[in-house]
């Protein structure tokens, strides 16, 4: 993995397998119930990732309270959150849910200022922050006269996923887990995965299995490819290149489900949106000027 192409070859697969997973979603969507369609992708994902731990490691009992935790907390946060991003998506575009995801590095930050003690943030992060949220706001655009209208809502439950997985995110760093990370994501999905079940059959969805070929697809490619694959990359990337420029999938997986879903579902996406993004890409760039300095010497150095 010292092999610089290796590692921007797997950075360039795990946003090409995050970024389809929005098109996916919409193809579940027409024949799934929402809810009940993210606890598949939850269910199938757990299994996967909890017998790949069992068999390649000893530490995949969350035996301690931090592990407990940790679980409890992106099972709740950062998987079962997702369900909004699936309920959602019934009114947004996928191309507009995924850039609305490049928000997550930003409101991470907001909630480590919050929850971290040692998180700081200076005046100009501040105004990254602040662009951030402008940036959304260009994305999201609600109509005052019309709050309550289903594109409206949709954009909002968009948003609250955001919110969610970023939380989760840093509950699971405030535990300091001690688990191997791929059993970690295994409990915690299948801990979101019964949430999820159980949000579905309290709202009234019917229990039904994936009955299409589309849903089963979607459902085998977002709980396979998107999510039990994908988190191992995820994984081998921040062992490898660290949390930072790990984050910054975050803004290659909008572009690759963006022409996705122009190419495959024939979305548009309003220049409106696109100069949204490139708000919230400044506002992240305010934010972490620092890390990203540092990181780009690094790989002038590499390079």
């Amino acid at each position: 993995m010292d092999n610089r192409f290796v590692t921007v070859g797997l950075f360039a697969l795990l946003a090409t397998l995050w970024g389809f997973s929005f098109p996916a979603i919409d193809v579940g969507l027409e024949s799934l119930e929402p809810v009940l369609f993210a606890a598949f992708r939850y269910d199938v994902a757990a299994v996967l990732l909890l017998v790949y731990a069992v068999t390649r490691t000893s530490k995949w009992l969350p035996a301690n309270r931090a592990n407990l935790t940790a679980v409890l907390a992106g099972g709740a946060f950062l998987v079962a959150g997702n369900g909004l991003l699936f309920v959602g998506q019934q009114t947004v575009p996928s191309g507009v849910a995924a850039i609305m995801q490049s928000l997550v590095p930003i409101v991470t930050s907001l909630w480590a200022l919050g929850l971290l003690p040692e998180e700081r943030v200076t005046p100009m992060g501040a105004v990254g922050i602040l662009l951030g949220f402008l940036g959304v706001g260009l994305i999201v655009r609600p109509d005052p006269a019309n709050l309550l209208g289903a594109d409206g809502v949709g954009r909002l439950l968009v948003l609250g996923q955001v919110v969610s997985i970023a939380l989760g995110g840093v509950l699971v760093q405030r535990a300091s887990p001690t688990l191997d990370r791929a059993a970690l994501s295994g409990w915690s999905m299948l801990v979101g995965g019964v949430l999820l079940h159980t949000a579905s059959l309290a709202i009234g969805e019917p229990l039904v299995a994936p009955a299409t070929l589309h849903a089963q697809v979607a459902v085998l490619y977002l709980g396979v490819f998107a999510t039990a694959i994908a988190f191992l990359i995820y994984f081998t990337l921040l062992d490898v290149r660290g949390a930072l420029e790990t984050s910054l999938v975050t803004y290659l997986v909008p572009v690759v489900a963006t022409v996705a879903s122009v190419v495959f579902l024939n979305e548009t996406i309003t220049l409106l949106t696109v100069v949204g993004f490139l708000v919230v890409l400044s506002g992240f760039v305010l934010l972490k000027r620092h890390e990203l300095a540092e990181l780009a010497a690094e790989i002038r150095l590499a390079v």
